[in-house]
Formats: C-alpha cells, structure tokens, sequence
C-alpha cells in the first residue's frame, strides 16, 4: 500500500513532462511558464524532505503517513479544479511537500515492519512505486491528457492514492503521540524513536554524510541521461517520436527490475554491490556514449543502464537508513531530499553540455562524469566504507 502511493506520488511528479502544452493552452500562459510547474515540485521535495520529517516526529507514524497522504490528495482535487495558474502552481508546491514527508515517514515505516537485516529489501519494494510510475504512470498520465485533457490526469492521481489510505489505516501499527513541555514523544523509550535534537545528533555520521553525497551523484547521472533519452534516440540513434515511449518505458522496466534484484543483495553484501555496481555503471555510461549511433546496443543499454542505476541507487537509500539507526526519520527526509538535488543538478547539466554545443550524446559523458566523482570520492573515504560496522549500523559484517 505504501507502494501505491508511491505509485501516485511519482507518477504527479513525473507527469508534467506530457501535459505541459495542454495545461499552458488551457491557462492561458506560454509553454516556458507552464514548465516552472516541474521546477516548482523538484524545489518543493528538495526543501520539504528534511522539515517535513522533523515535524513528523511530533506524530505517530500512521499520522503523518496519513496526514502527508490526505494533504497531497486534497491539493490534486484543487489542482483538478482550479483555472487559475497561480493556484495550480500553490498546489504543486504544497503537493511536493506532502510528497517529500510521506516518502521520508515511509522508507522508516517500511523498514522498521521488515525484519531487521531486510532494509534493503523494504526499501526495493517501496522505490518499485517510483519505477513503476516510469514505466507505467507516466505514458498512461499522457494517455489521459490526450484523451480527456490534464485534469483527468490529476483525478487518476487522487483515486490511485485513495486505496493506500486505508491500507494504511489497516496496516500500519500506531505510536504513542507527542506530549510534554520536553518536544520529546511520549513513546521515544518504548518506540526507539529519539527527538529532533537526538536526530540531528545522529545525523553527524561521517559515513551518512558520504553515503548521501554518493546518492546525489548516482542519481544525478541517472537523471541527466533519462531526461534527453528522447532528443538521444531521435537525434543520434535515428529512431523516430513514435519509438520515445517505450525508450522510456524500457528504462523505467530496467530500473524496476534494478530495485528488485537489488533489495535481495542489498542487505548481506552491500559494498560489493555498490563497488560491482559503481563500475559497471560508469563502464556502462562510457559504453553508451560511444554506441549511440546504434540501435540494438542503445537499446540493450537503456535497460541496462535503468536496471544499474536503480539497483545500486535503491542500495544507497537503504545504506543512508542503517547508517543512521538513531535518526531513522530525518535520515530519510535528508536521504529523498539528496536524491532530488541529484534529480535536479543531473538535468541542468546535460543541459548546459548541450547547450554549449557538445551534441546529444553529452549527457552520457556527464552521467559518466558523475558517476566517476562518486566512485572517486568513495575510494578516497575507503576507511569509512571497508571499516566493520557493528550490526546496528548495517545488515551484516563488510569484509
């Protein structure tokens, strides 16, 4: 359930990128400004993540993962109903928010109900919302748009997300609730769950840090390719629009299948995952650059490549949550957070590789680029990575 919303969350936020000319005809504003809606969201997640999380400490979980839930549903009926831009753009906003807290809240839920080495596996599961959303979520938001304008778009979202509510409030265990003079919860003894300051104490991990600088570069590679696959394939590999959406899809198929595979390593080998992964995937990024201009390669690595950067991306999120066992929640606002500034910088700088006249094969010599600071940066705080943890910070003993 927590998936599904997921699911829906993903699917708003990626969405956009189909309906843009509908919504700036609709409102009466050009294509440019109607594109500041996807900006505004990227803004709104990167910000929202960490303040969202520590305000959910005052709650139970099951509250805020139904108050972040009924936020985001509330601010998509406005958004379905309004003719005003500036209203449409308050929502989306308002909407990141509410999808940067529920995401935080969730990768602690989900994990805290698996078993406790099963993190890695937990956290796949969740981010299979996000792929999916790709593969699945996106098209068919596009589909809808074509068929009975973007508003119709905005009502799938909310009756996604609807069913997730009550699993929810079927599924997900209660917590004592916030009280006393302290801002301490009530239940933080019972529950394990520290307060904002014991969080923010937690958060001064050497090992934290750097696990959420790699999570920024791997998916700003991930994101700076996925963005211009569709000016790539048309441009270099010589195939034509009607091909763009099962590029697409195939990509989103690969991260799927990444996330899955993934999870079930994750937690007992997790270096060499990250290690194997790392290469392959800069390897990988290297490949692709210099066999655009080839069909069956290009498509053989768009899979690939999917598969690579979600597996070892998905890893990264599940290693940001035991290297910060004392601060579970603000680890996974600071962990969504990191990966949306990586979702943001990615893009601006294939950009600029293109607009500096690089051609469209630039963005995956920046992907590759990306992926090298992280390799390199982890090599050079191998002390931190090859060190044994002890089994409260990580599935099992790195050798």
């Amino acid at each position: 359930m927590l998936a599904l919303a997921v699911f829906a969350q993903g699917t708003s936020e990626f969405m956009l990128s189909g309906l843009g000319p509908d919504i700036a005809r609709d409102l009466g504003v050009s294509l440019p400004v109607a594109g500041s809606l996807t900006s505004a969201f990227a803004v709104g997640m990167v910000v929202g993540a960490p303040l969202m999380a520590a305000l959910s400490l005052r709650w139970s979980r099951r509250r805020a993962l139904l108050a972040f839930l009924l936020v985001f549903l509330g601010v998509h009926v406005v958004g379905a109903l309004t003719g005003s831009f500036g209203v449409l753009l308050a929502t989306r906003i308002a909407g990141a928010l509410a999808n940067a807290g529920f995401l935080a809240v969730a990768l602690v839920t989900a994990t805290g109900m698996a078993e406790p080495r099963a993190k890695g596996r937990a956290t796949s599961v969740l981010l299979g919302g996000v792929t999916l959303a790709c593969v699945v979520g996106v098209p068919a938001g596009a589909w809808l748009g074509q068929l009975w304008g973007w508003r119709a778009a905005f009502w799938a979202v909310v009756l996604l997300a609807v069913p997730a509510v009550a699993g929810i409030l079927h599924s997900v265990p209660g917590d004592s609730k916030t009280s006393g003079a302290s801002g301490v919860p009530e239940g933080a003894a019972a529950t394990g769950r520290p307060g904002v300051r014991g969080e923010l104490r937690a958060l001064r991990s050497t090992r934290l840090l750097m696990t959420l600088l790699l999570g920024a570069l791997v998916n700003g590679a991930t994101f700076c390719t996925f963005t211009y696959l569709a000016p790539l394939f048309t441009g270099v590999t010589g195939f034509g629009d009607m091909w763009v959406p099962a590029v697409l899809a195939l990509f989103g198929l690969g991260s799927f299948v990444g996330v899955a595979v993934g999870g079930r390593i994750a937690d007992v080998r997790p270096v060499p995952l990250l290690v194997g992964g790392g290469a392959a995937l800069l390897a990988g990024w290297v490949l692709f650059a210099c066999t655009a201009a080839h069909p069956v390669a290009a498509l053989v690595l768009v899979f690939v490549q999917g598969a690579l950067s979600f597996a070892v991306g998905s890893t990264l999120i599940s290693q940001v949550l035991y290297a910060a066992g004392g601060a579970p929640t603000l680890a996974g606002g600071f962990a969504t957070a990191a990966f949306n500034v990586g979702a943001a910088v990615g893009p601006w700088a294939g950009g600029v590789a293109i607009r500096a006249g690089l051609g469209f094969r630039s963005p995956l010599w920046v992907s590759a680029g990306l992926v090298a600071v992280a390799l390199v940066s982890a090599g050079a705080g191998r002390r931190v990575w090859l060190r044994n943890f002890d089994s409260a910070s990580t599935p099992a003993r790195v050798k």
